[in-house]
């Protein structure tokens, strides 16, 4: 089953050259889908780890790096280029270094050839938004980054729809939940406890990539912002309790925010974002007619928990 929309619609795209730069977790499952939908992907990675799962993928593998105009010469051109490369979850320096320095010389790379892009995506994520108070936020809310890194990624939005313009072509940004999937379940987290109490917006690896393919077949998203997160925002608490529930342990300790700042254990980084509360809504994606494989927790952790259970047993 396809994570995406059907599209051998009238309204699917003709085969495209695309190019993933910083081709990893959400990255190498888009040249997937992609390429079994006929596009021929070339995925772009600045160390030979990871080259193989590419290649396995069934797409081409290039070693380059996007702060490192010369690197990407030998990278083909791009009719579509994806902008999914990671900080290595390092400081704001380190951020500042990919998602802006590193996006300005890759936008420049491609822009600047005589046969430049027609479409650019490149995702972020919905720490921009920063507190809400537990309020629900959209495409069309605020953004309030509450720590250095995430005033980083907000500057980073804005390269990615302004700097295209410069080179003729429109930036999308996807601005992702966040990411669980095979190898990120995470289980331990929640099963083993103390839970801290909070909303979590997530979404599955597959329809990360999936509604990027999808907003780039059918040509959505020119220009713009879109969430991309599941159906229902989860109350960790309610998550926790679900999940022990379905692997038959015994359900894990809970503790407030209050609490969990009153150990005094915490960076500032940390503490910022347990005080930070939103829900997250797809109601655009939505709208533009995506189909989630997962649409929520429930669909989207089945898989990990009957393997965790077959463990136990």
């Amino acid at each position: 089953m396809s994570p995406r929309s059907d599209t051998d619609g009238d309204d699917a795209a003709e085969p495209k050259r695309v190019v993933v730069l910083g081709c990893g977790y959400v990255g190498t499952e888009l040249g997937r889908q992609l390429t079994a939908a006929g596009h021929d992907v070339v995925g772009v990675r600045r160390s030979e780890e990871g080259l193989e799962a590419m290649e396995a993928a069934g797409f081409d593998a290039v070693c380059a790096d996007v702060t490192d105009a010369a690197s990407l010469e030998p990278v083909p051109d791009a009719d579509w280029l994806v902008f999914a490369a990671s900080s290595g979850g390092r400081d704001a320096d380190a951020a500042r270094e990919v998602f802006v320095d590193g996006q300005r010389t890759a936008l420049a790379a491609f822009g600047e050839r005589d046969d430049g892009p027609e479409r650019y995506v490149y995702t972020s994520s919905t720490g921009v938004y920063g507190d809400h108070g537990g309020d629900w936020v959209d495409e069309e809310t605020e953004i309030r980054p509450t720590t250095e890194k995430t005033r980083v990624l907000a500057a980073a939005e804005r390269v990615a729809r302004e700097v295209p313009r410069e080179y003729g072509f429109d930036g999308t940004v996807a601005r992702f939940a966040g990411l669980y999937g095979p190898k990120r379940y995470r289980l331990e987290r929640y099963l083993e406890g103390p839970v801290t109490e909070g909303y979590l917006n997530m979404v599955h690896r597959d329809d990360a990539a999936g509604a990027i393919a999808y907003l780039l077949e059918r040509d959505h998203g020119h220009d713009g912002v879109v969430l991309v997160v599941d159906d229902e925002p989860a109350e960790k608490w309610a998550f926790a309790d679900w999940l022990a529930d379905e692997c038959g342990v015994e359900r894990p300790s809970k503790r407030t925010k209050a609490e969990r700042l009153d150990a005094g254990d915490l960076l500032e980084a940390a503490r910022r974002r347990i005080l930070t509360s939103k829900r997250c809504s797809n109601a655009l994606l939505r709208e533009l007619g995506y189909e989630f494989r997962y649409p929520d927790y429930r669909a989207g952790y089945a898989t990990a928990i009957e393997q965790y259970r077959r463990r136990e047993r």
